[in-house]
């Protein structure tokens, strides 16, 4: 027996002693009442939504004290099951994980990346609801990281970045890597870097592209802060263009809200970049390109979200928190990125407690997984918070079930989340 497997054995029988409230396997994905309700002895069990897909729960013990675990487990060595992007078609716009399913058809799923929230910190300036990291959907490149300093979330461990992933590639298999953007803005007189891809926050000095990806939430906000501060104020040397058709067709001092036609892109300068934009007449040849880089893989991938590595080669990473305590989301790679583990903590009043990011990193590690990835959950113990939402379809139901209890008891809007596909 490997060294590996005696720990998952030694964890498995730690599972089953600190249980409190078991499954029942013919309730547990009826829908009829949270999982809370459900009652039963210590029997640990497993429920299968669809092929290759299982939800389960469990209870750890956590140094602040009970914690509940809900897992949907998917083996993507079967060809009828994948994983993909949740979002509501826009990168500025939230909506429960439920409707996110539902919507997009999964039989499974859970929130995903930390997002702009808010924006006490600039009065009067609109939150995006934007994520934080990299999104790709079926492939397709949706958006760009924000500067480390613009992120919303815990403090990431040392050496990680906004551009961390987690993805799936076109072999099938799930990996954590990192996504640049590379990216270029040509024009008649000069040949200008692109900071940005429909993202809540630019570099200092950049331009950004926005596409009909983005939404109808103003952009203001991406002129806000700088690279090292989200609350600093926000830039007065500001401009922006619309190109169609490779060509200028209006410019303003002030970024604009509203849609983005299909095929048009408004770049978005603050200071250094708002000087280049300013140089710029309508009718000016413009062409802008862009893609996100992998660091790691060579395999495209498919699907992917941002968030950060706390899991890595079955270790976790240095510099994690163990102390702050809180109800997370997270996720689990293993099998050589054949079967990826999606987790969410419990809400509930007994199990609001939560874990800290470090035992949520030991968790996945006793499960099985050599790398794991945090996604946004809870604030800490004492601070309500309902991002963390695990959602699975009982088998013969037309919608998906809210499986964890979220923290003040509904579902909170998100940008974006995990979705569990399956052919059956």
């Amino acid at each position: 027996m490997t060294r590996q497997k005696q720990r998952g054995g030694r964890f498995r029988t730690a599972l089953t002693l600190v249980t409190t409230l078991g499954m029942l396997a013919g309730a547990a994905l009826t829908g009829a009442a949270p999982a809370s309700a459900a009652a039963g002895g210590g029997e640990r069990a497993s429920v299968p939504v669809a092929p290759g897909v299982e939800y389960r729960y469990f209870d750890v013990a956590g140094s602040h004290g009970a914690a509940r675990v809900h897992v949907l487990d998917v083996d993507l060595r079967d060809p009828r099951t994948s994983v993909g992007l949740l979002y509501p078609g826009k990168v500025a716009a939230r909506s429960p994980v439920s409707a996110l399913a539902d919507g997009a058809g999964a039989v499974g799923g859970i929130n995903g990346d930390f997002f702009n929230i808010t924006e006490t910190q600039h009065p009067g300036v609109e939150a995006t609801g934007a994520p934080v990291g990299p999104a790709i959907a079926g492939g397709r490149v949706l958006k760009g990281a924000v500067p480390d300093g613009q992120r919303f979330g815990p403090a990431m461990p040392p050496g990680v970045t906004t551009e961390a992933v987690l993805g799936v590639g076109y072999d099938r298999r799930a990996r954590l890597d990192s996504l640049a953007l590379d990216g270029e803005v040509r024009t008649q007189e000069a040949r200008l870097p692109l900071g940005g891809l429909n993202q809540y926050a630019l570099p200092v000095g950049s331009v950004g592209a926005f596409t009909s990806d983005w939404g109808s939430v103003s952009r203001v906000r991406a002129t806000c802060g700088t690279d090292t501060s989200r609350g600093a104020p926000c830039s007065t040397d500001t401009h922006e263009v619309t190109v169609r058709g490779g060509r200028v067709v209006a410019s303003s001092d002030t970024p604009g809200a509203g849609p983005i036609a299909p095929g048009s892109t408004v770049l978005v300068g603050r200071e250094a970049g708002a000087q280049e934009l300013r140089k710029l007449s309508a009718g000016d040849w413009v062409h802008v390109k862009h893609r996100l880089v992998a660091s790691g893989s060579r395999m495209p991938l498919r699907f992917a979200l941002g968030g950060y590595p706390v899991l890595r080669g079955g270790a976790p990473l240095p510099g994690l928190d163990g102390i702050t305590s809180a109800v997370r989301t997270a996720a689990g790679i293993s099998d050589n990125g054949r079967r990826l583990l999606l987790l969410s903590l419990d809400g509930s009043p007994e199990f609001r407690a939560g874990l800290t990011i470090a035992e949520v990193a030991r968790t996945l590690q006793e499960m099985g997984a050599r790398d794991g990835f945090s996604l946004d959950g809870g604030g800490s113990s004492t601070l309500v918070s309902a991002t963390s939402t695990l959602v699975a379809r009982p088998p013969g139901a037309d919608a998906v079930t809210v499986r964890n209890n979220p923290s003040g008891g509904i579902e909170r809007p998100v940008p974006n989340g995990i979705g569990v596909f399956s052919r059956s």
